[in-house]
């Protein structure tokens, strides 16, 4: 149990003192950033899922015809 709490405890001290920490306005910079990215990346899969979807919907309608 020691051993935990002795690793916990310099967990913390490690976070205090030697981590770079950035500011309110970077953090909420970059979250804008990555938020619109994901979005970005969601529309770009659905729009790629919907061409394979359909293009399968074809090739099956062509062989079933």
């Amino acid at each position: 149990m020691a051993k935990v709490f002795n690793y916990l405890s310099d967990s913390f001290v490690e976070l205090k003192s030697n981590v770079t920490w950035s500011t309110w306005a970077e953090v909420q910079k970059y979250t804008i950033i990555v938020s619109i990215f994901a979005i970005i990346m969601a529309l770009a899969t659905w729009g790629v899922d919907s061409v394979f979807q359909k293009a399968i919907e074809g090739f099956f309608n062509l062989i079933n015809s």
